[in-house]
């Protein structure tokens, strides 16, 4: 029964590592597209992605917001915001290829890694609470503690492979 539990766990690990990962390429996609897009190519996009709901409800909270967001979406914002998403990217690329290349470091880097961002995540949600931003919290904390529980059982997993 162990090892069905340790191979779930194992598998689980993997599986919100790779989420990371995806995450991580959209960091950075998002970061590029920020740097090339122009204030109106932003506004525009923006327009046509909540169109259809302010259609449906007017009063809608998340499209009105977009649209006002990208209204003020100044040049130093923009800046700011490109040049944050491609490191926030690129540092969990690195997480990720280390962890599913099980390299020693990485575990201990992901775990630190993982607790800033769950500190920062609970900040805002203290200040301005929001489901979404509580689900992905959550789910940080889940990864966070699959990559204790597969840093634990690493030399384990390794004495058995070899």
């Amino acid at each position: 029964m162990k090892s069905d539990w340790a191979n779930l766990a194992h598998r689980a690990f993997k599986l919100g590592v790779l989420v990371k990962g995806l995450d991580g390429l959209l960091e950075l996609v998002g970061g590029i597209a920020l740097l090339l897009a122009s204030g109106p190519a932003i506004r525009h996009i923006v327009a046509v992605l909540t169109q259809q709901e302010l259609l449906e409800d007017p009063h809608d909270v998340v499209a009105s917001h977009l649209v006002r967001m990208a209204q003020h979406f100044s040049l130093g914002t923009r800046h700011f915001a490109a040049v944050y998403l491609l490191a926030h990217g690129l540092v969990k690329i690195a997480m990720v290829a280390g962890l599913l290349r099980g390299l020693r470091w990485a575990y201990p880097a992901a775990v630190a890694l993982m607790a800033a961002f769950i500190a920062y995540q609970g900040y805002r949600l203290f200040h301005q609470p929001s489901p979404l931003l509580g689900l992905l919290t959550v789910i940080d904390v889940t990864v966070a503690g699959l990559i204790v529980h597969e840093w634990r059982h690493l030399p384990a997993r390794a004495s058995l492979a070899g």
